[in-house]
């Protein structure tokens, strides 16, 4: 857009094939705690506890639980083209969300899993539900989290043909870590893509999903952030903008968090702006009359790296 100025925005949400590509169990989950439980990483918390507490509250941390306390994926069970009626018939092509939502369900999770997921939303958007049932069913849907892991294995490479797929037992950072206290993860390797937009891209991208059986069209941050703000003379990557180093590491909470209307409207201030025009005038339709009157124009223009809003 002439005129329109862009900064850099989070992530991004990219039309990936629905393929396995980072860690491989020897068997796929068949409930929700069994992939809760491959993909854990509370033993991160230890030696990472800021990272850890900031990641907790951003909506990594609840991918699949939307604003406000609600569960953003009724919508899809109950009135999308992958509606159900009953949720024994859902499958994991019902949730082409998880592609962004919940990637690691792609890989590593049997059918079982998005019927267990489908029945968690029916119960708790049944007229009836008891406030229980409610508080039960958003404690199952909380257990689905894009954790460390997904991050630092499941996205850490896209060009898997000349580096091969993330390795088993292999943590991926900005830098080489030969040795790493972790009985399970025992090495860190560099990421060629870690700081760089395309890491955000595979989730907060370029629009239309053409590979489903139905195509869905989603979040466009990475195609705006590459043709409206890299076109533009636009230099910055989405993590100097929405991952601030907090005594000297990435803010782990990657704003804004929609949950916090206070920061959400304070970052959002600094790259919208309101310009207001006006002139005051009196109208003389007749002799003796005078109408007071006034002209208003109003321009609104952002400059962060990206459409607002998106996702």
């Amino acid at each position: 857009m002439k005129g329109l100025r862009i900064m850099v925005v989070l992530c991004i949400v990219v039309a990936m094939p629905l393929a396995a590509s980072g860690l491989q169990f020897e068997k796929k989950a068949k409930t929700i705690d069994e992939l809760a439980k491959m993909y854990d990483s509370t033993q991160c918390k230890s030696c990472h506890a800021d990272i850890y507490s900031q990641w907790e509250k951003s909506h990594h941390a609840r991918p699949l639980m939307g604003v406000a306390g609600g569960l953003m994926m009724i919508p899809v069970v109950k009135s999308s083209a992958f509606a159900v009626k009953d949720p024994k018939q859902a499958t994991l092509k019902t949730f082409p969300c998880f592609k962004c939502h919940l990637p690691q369900a792609v890989a590593n999770a049997e059918d079982s899993v998005a019927v267990e997921l489908t029945e968690a939303l029916f119960a708790f958007s049944a007229e009836k539900a008891t406030d229980k049932e409610k508080a039960d069913a958003k404690a199952k849907v909380a257990k689905l989290q894009i954790t460390c892991l997904v991050c630092h294995n499941e996205k850490a490479i896209t060009h898997k043909l000349v580096l091969g797929k993330p390795e088993n037992g292999v943590l991926y950072g900005n830098k080489d870590v030969a040795s790493h206290p972790d009985a399970a993860y025992k090495t860190v390797k560099k990421s060629a893509i870690m700081t760089q937009p395309i890491f955000c891209g595979q989730c907060h991208g370029t629009g239309p999903n053409f590979e489903f059986d139905y195509p869905v069209q989603c979040a466009t941050l990475y195609g705006s952030y590459q043709h409206n703000y890299l076109s533009n003379g636009g230099f910055m990557a989405c993590q100097e903008c929405h991952m601030k180093k907090v005594n000297g590491m990435a803010d782990h909470l990657i704003g804004p968090d929609f949950n916090d209307k206070k920061a959400t409207g304070e970052l959002l201030s600094k790259s919208i702006h309101l310009d207001v025009q006006t002139l005051g005038y009196q109208w003389l339709r007749k002799a003796g009359t005078l109408i007071p009157m006034v002209v208003v124009n109003t321009k609104i223009t952002q400059d962060a790296g990206h459409r607002i809003p998106d996702g």
